[in-house]
């Protein structure tokens, strides 16, 4: 989606606000805070947006009609998310979307009574931030990202992809659950498949450069690629890295593929913003969060970027490209 699209869909409907006014007079105005920590010109923020309203309005709800929305974006900042969750929070909303993790635990922080649904957010029982995924108690509810077992799935793509790998970088967030369960499940069974794994921390660009040129020494080397908000951040300069190494790597997401990676598999970030919208519009017709159960991924997607495979001198098989949800030529 184009910046200029993104910014008509946010901005079509303020054009009928004075249409609307005697309306809304009538039509009691409800309002949703939305914490994005990504930047506002992210082409995957824009889309997982734009699928939100979407499917608000297909539900009945309309910004500048009966909803308003209000956002945040944080870009990856992490003081700027506490800022963020509390702004949202004092604006006493009716419901806070979440988008992943990262600032789920500054909203629980800043309230225990709003409602607050999150996407994208692995482990949410291990993080602390709902009791069980049946019954998720407390003011919080929504849709997990990948399972940590997701990752042996990563390295098995890598190794069909390039067989010959036998050193992998992972590249994950340390300072989050996720960085840290990823890692470890790739680290359960790099035994067997023949690999020796370097952790690769994702605090700033420097350190991801220095970081990835110093472990690409050989021809045998590849990258995995861990979902987080800071990952997302830095993923052009990883990408970059990538290829200026001739590094295979396996993305946790298709997005980062679309724009030069090699291979990635992931759910479908676009469909549990559908699916959000769904859980704020139960929440605002007075569902409680405690009572909607946390969500696992239901759709996934397999992407392989055949001009990434040729620079690196792959062929993935026919068995591979079969499997692929989407084949980028």
């Amino acid at each position: 989606m184009q910046r200029r699209e993104f910014i008509t869909l946010l901005g079509g409907a303020a054009s009928t606000w004075p249409l609307a006014a005697s309306a809304q007079q009538a039509e009691r105005m409800r309002r949703v805070g939305m914490l994005q920590t990504l930047a506002a010109d992210d082409p995957q923020t824009q889309a997982n947006v734009a699928a939100f309203i979407q499917a608000l309005q297909q539900l009945g709800w309309s910004d500048g009609r009966n909803l308003r929305i209000d956002y945040r974006w944080a870009g990856g900042n992490v003081d700027e998310i506490r800022k963020y969750a509390a702004e949202l929070v004092a604006l006493a909303p009716d419901a806070i979307v979440a988008a992943g993790g990262a600032g789920l635990p500054s909203l629980q922080q800043a309230t225990r009574t709003v409602p607050i649904v999150f996407t994208q957010t692995p482990d949410p029982v291990g993080a602390g931030f709902v009791d069980s995924l049946a019954r998720p108690g407390g003011n919080t509810t929504g849709f997990m990202a990948l399972e940590y077992s997701m990752g042996a799935k990563w390295l098995q793509l890598l190794k069909e992809i390039a067989p010959g790998v036998t050193r992998v970088a992972v590249i994950r967030d340390a300072a989050i659950s996720a960085g840290l369960g990823f890692f470890g499940a790739i680290q359960a069974v790099a035994p067997t498949f023949g690999v020796e794994l370097t952790p690769v921390n994702v605090r700033d660009p420097g350190e991801i450069e220095r970081a990835v040129t110093a472990f690409a020494r050989t021809a045998n080397d590849g990258l995995i690629v861990t979902g987080s908000a800071l990952t997302y951040v830095h993923s052009d300069l990883i990408i970059a890295l990538a290829a200026r190494h001739k590094l295979p790597a396996v993305y946790f997401n298709r997005d980062l593929v679309s724009r030069g990676g090699l291979i990635s598999y992931g759910n479908d970030v676009i469909d549990q913003y559908r699916l959000a919208a769904g859980y704020v519009d139960r929440i605002l017709k007075g569902e409680k969060p405690a009572n909607l159960p946390v969500q696992a991924p239901t759709k996934y997607e397999l992407v392989i970027n055949l001009k990434t495979a040729k620079a690196l001198g792959l062929t993935p098989s026919p068995a591979l490209l079969a499997r692929a949800t989407e084949v980028i030529e």
